[in-house]
């Protein structure tokens, strides 16, 4: 059996390399990475919206349209050139932050990482240090084992010894004069690279994508909850009844600061990204929060596959009767289902209807149930009505819409709470809201409706033509088959 001090538990251990850094070459070259991700996430968007404003005019999915253009002007309350501006706006303040937030981060080095690896794998082999103990604990004899295993598996005998390689050494120099020192094993080096090129850095990320989603969820959820804050700020965005994606930073410049320039800035800080990364990660969020205003149930969109907090998802929060639920964003809604804020009442909307079909179309090879919003209209029955159980009781001006004007009807239960909170806060912004909005919305939901009818029928009366064509063609040949069989049968009578 071996036997270390406690000084050797730590001491012992191999030597790290030596470097020496350098300034990390720009990304693109020419532009400092500093700035880069001041105009990487402002190009992004601008970019992924002018993509979707060209198939938007060029009529290229419409099969995938949530809305039809004519609801981009008839419902919303806001020009295409006020979203412009204040979206430059708001883009002007997230610049001036981001180059302020760049200024407090050091230059990205080069030339230190091999040094950081080792520091990986000095860890790996200091956590080895507790495995004897751990084994002896429950009444195995580690150094046994090791001591059974060291001739035909030398490097499993090192790990059972504590981190201890017998016959792994290697020369170091200290002030002149060599010294032979223990070594790394290969599979120390090589997972300590995994750890420090990719498993770090998705920790980093995934941190930050969590601190976003947090801090976007419950100040948005505060400002449909809060009156003043709704309608003070909050409203503005809301002016788009029917998203599209370059309107999807339109926002009053306090709220689009608060909400999203500092929230993102926040999550970098935590997340303890360099440059290069809080580039990414800003680029990222902006591509997600753009397509979830697309305004498009593409099925063939990465970004709208990865998660359901989509296009579709996002598009139940601006309509009437969903805008007090489904406050996650940009990335996924585990806040949503977590506090019942999900919306419940299925694809309600006879406008989702189209899309859905072409996208269940579209995924009938895989046996896939298509839903736009990913929403289950049997929870509206089953889940607990918090926090909305009062929400029909509050909606005190919501009896004087008439019933008629109040479409589409959601399912009982949950939903049915939703839409009464979500229609009541329509009607509490005086400026952007009112009963107007609950009248257009029901006037183009019975539109899609009569249009659904009309379409059924067309495809209806399709499918029977060609199945009477069918049948006809079947009975002529069937006809023409026995008038010959019978000439044939004569023939061979008269023989």
């Amino acid at each position: 059996m071996t036997n270390h001090s406690t000084f050797d538990l730590y001491s012992d251990l191999p030597p790290l390399p030596q470097y020496q850094t350098s300034l990390l070459p720009s990304l693109v070259p020419g532009i400092p990475d500093k700035l880069l991700t001041v105009i990487a996430p402002i190009g992004a968007y601008w970019t992924l919206s002018m993509f979707f404003h060209w198939i938007d005019t060029k009529d290229y999915f419409p099969q995938y349209r949530l809305h039809t253009p004519a609801e981009v002007s008839s419902r919303n309350k806001v020009s295409r050139w006020e979203v412009v501006r204040d979206v430059v706006v708001q883009q002007l303040i997230q610049t001036v932050v981001a180059w302020g937030l760049g200024m407090t981060e050091p230059d990205d080095l080069t030339g230190k990482e091999e040094y950081d690896v080792a520091v990986w794998a000095r860890r790996l082999r200091i956590a080895q240090r507790a495995i004897p103990g751990t084994f002896a604990m429950a009444g195995f004899d580690a150094a046994g084992l090791a001591k059974n295993l060291a001739p035909s598996h030398p490097v499993l005998a090192g790990i059972l010894n504590g981190g201890y390689y017998s016959n792994l050494q290697t020369v170091s120099a200290d002030y002149g004069n060599p010294k032979s020192k223990p070594d790394f094993t290969a599979w120390e080096l090589a997972l300590a690279g995994a750890l420090y090129w990719y498993l770090v850095p998705a920790l980093q990320y995934g941190i930050a994508i969590i601190v976003v989603d947090t801090w976007q969820y419950f100040l948005h959820r505060a400002m449909h909850m809060n009156k003043w804050m709704y309608t003070t700020f909050h409203s503005r965005h809301h002016r788009l009844y029917v998203p599209y994606a370059y309107g999807a930073l339109y926002n009053h410049p306090f709220e689009g600061f608060l909400l999203d320039t500092l929230g993102a800035s926040i999550a970098y800080k935590l997340a303890g990204m360099n440059t290069r990364q809080g580039m990414w990660f800003f680029t990222a969020s902006t591509f997600k929060t753009v397509d979830d205003h697309c305004g498009y149930a593409l099925p063939w969109d990465p970004l709208q596959r990865l998660t359901s907090n989509n296009a579709g998802y996002h598009d139940v929060h601006h309509q009437s009767w969903g805008i007090k639920t489904n406050f996650s964003q940009p990335f996924f809604t585990f806040w949503d289902r977590l506090l019942g804020t999900v919306w419940t009442g299925g694809d309600v909307s006879a406008r989702y209807e189209k899309a859905r079909l072409a996208a269940q179309k579209k995924a009938d090879q895989s046996n896939q149930k298509i839903t736009i919003t990913h929403s289950n209209v049997a929870d509206s029955a089953t889940q607990d009505l918090r926090p909305y159980q009062d929400d029909k009781k509050n909606a005190t001006d919501l009896p004087l819409i008439p019933s008629c004007d109040q479409e589409p009807l959601p399912p009982k239960g949950k939903a049915e709470l939703q839409a009464a909170g979500s229609r009541q806060q329509i009607l509490d912004d005086k400026q952007d809201g009112g009963p107007q909005v609950l009248i257009q919305e029901a006037i183009e939901e019975k539109e899609a409706r009569s249009l659904l009818r009309r379409e059924g029928r067309r495809r209806t009366a399709s499918s029977l033509s060609q199945t009477e064509g069918l049948k006809g063609l079947k009975d002529r040949v069937t006809g023409s088959m026995h008038g010959r069989a019978g000439v044939l049968i004569g023939m061979e009578s008269n023989r």
